[in-house]
């Protein structure tokens, strides 16, 4: 019998490849998806399906809130994370909360299907094992000078600081965050420090900007 399942991210072309995957797989019935948290619950009450998909982060709820709101609403619906976030934080917290498995977003498509159906059997609660850091750097398209200098950004160092460690100039060091931020998908060294964080190229007590 089919996997009935809901995909949630508030990402449109992440919720259509993961259908296109799910679907070819030939064992899982995409019964709906949604990219906005309010929609979530209604959505699993009018689908009834067996397992949810759900980003950790959405506009307006985070992805630890929500799956207590599913567990609440909606216990017998099997939760599955679908993350970037690999630190042992996120997974611990996404578990602690009711998830019946986590996997990264990292995972192949081919291997998509399999990590999901262990999740759901109760199997594999951590469905995939967590890339190292550098994977993470080139799966966002940094390269070498980016990423020493998001890392110097979680140290604290400002652009002059920054410019005087690596002989260039502030205009030099502008234009890369220009770039780290786009590829980031991140607005401000704030929210760089968080990606740092997560993925292990920052030391969160030596981090205090968050």
């Amino acid at each position: 019998m089919a996997i009935r399942i809901v995909i949630v991210d508030d990402h449109p072309l992440i919720v259509a490849a993961v259908r296109d995957v799910l679907e070819q797989a030939g064992d899982f019935d995409v019964v709906g998806t949604c990219c906005e948290a309010a929609e979530i619950v209604p959505l699993l009450t009018r689908t009834s399906p067996d397992v949810v998909l759900l980003d950790m982060r959405m506009s307006g709820l985070d992805g630890i809130a929500l799956i207590e709101r599913v567990r609440v609403r909606h216990p017998q619906v099997k939760v599955v994370v679908l993350s970037a976030y690999a630190s042992p934080e996120h997974v611990q917290a996404a578990l602690a909360r009711g998830a019946d498995g986590y996997i990264l977003k990292t995972i192949g498509d081919a291997d998509l299907p399999a990590a999901i159906r262990a999740a759901v059997e109760g199997t594999a609660f951590f469905a995939v094992s967590a890339p190292g850091p550098g994977e993470f750097a080139r799966a966002a398209g940094l390269t070498e000078r980016e990423l020493t200098i998001v890392k110097a950004v979680a140290r604290g160092l400002p652009n002059q600081g920054i410019a005087k460690e690596l002989w260039v100039t502030e205009q030099t060091v502008k234009f890369h965050l220009t770039n780290i931020y786009r590829k980031l998908g991140v607005a401000n060294r704030t929210e760089a420090t968080r990606w740092a964080l997560a993925h292990g190229f920052a030391d969160a007590q030596a981090v205090d900007t968050i």
